[in-house]
């Protein structure tokens, strides 16, 4: 009994798991976002043009010297541009993880549709193919002129276009061979083609 009831228990700990880890990573996230947001709150924002009122009011004032105004402006002006790429490099962080984390949920679902999709175009493929090959047979039986003997020639593979040949006249034998050159350029097919052409 011991046993038996180890054993779901067991089962249950790896999604646990899994959660904790999801949550640390939220988790994670949102303690970014508040210290990002602290440290905006923490930061003062002034235009050189606004110390420099200032350091020279205090100038006017003999509050301090010009030299030690121009020292004080360079001083601030370097610790505000150092603060504000700390600051862009801090929300370009979080843009990173954000896009990281959207990408992580989306890619499985996205790899789903690929293959679904693959999957119905390969059966439409396999279904409409016996179609269309007896109606390109039926076109040209009827002597209906066409640049491109057979239908849909880009999306076949070397099996499907060798077993289009069987019965072509010779002039389309050689257009075939024309855009086959000009495309894939398949030596199977070309080597085919020219052996149906010397018979």
């Amino acid at each position: 009994m011991a046993a038996a009831k180890k054993g779901p228990k067991a089962k249950r700990s790896k999604p646990a798991a899994k959660k904790s880890t999801a949550r640390k990573s939220a988790a994670g996230g949102n303690k970014s976002i508040e210290e990002f947001r602290d440290a905006l709150e923490k930061s003062v924002t002034l235009s050189r043009e606004r110390i420099q009122e200032v350091m020279d009011d205090a100038v006017k004032r003999g509050l301090m010297t010009q030299s030690d105004a121009e020292k004080t402006v360079s001083r601030l002006v370097s610790k505000g541009r150092a603060q504000t790429d700390e600051l862009i490099a801090d929300l370009e962080k979080l843009l990173d993880q954000a896009r990281k984390g959207v990408e992580a949920r989306v890619a499985p679902a996205r790899k789903r549709a690929e293959k679904a999709a693959g999957r119905a175009v390969k059966r439409a493929r396999t279904t409409a193919d016996p179609v269309v090959a007896e109606a390109d047979k039926l076109r040209r039986r009827a002597g209906v002129a066409s640049s491109a003997p057979i239908t849909g020639y880009e999306g076949l593979n070397a099996t499907q276009v060798k077993s289009r040949l069987k019965g072509m006249t010779k002039a389309d034998l050689r257009k075939v061979r024309t855009q086959e050159k000009r495309g894939k350029a398949r030596k199977g097919i070309l080597d085919d083609i020219e052996r149906r052409l010397a018979s």
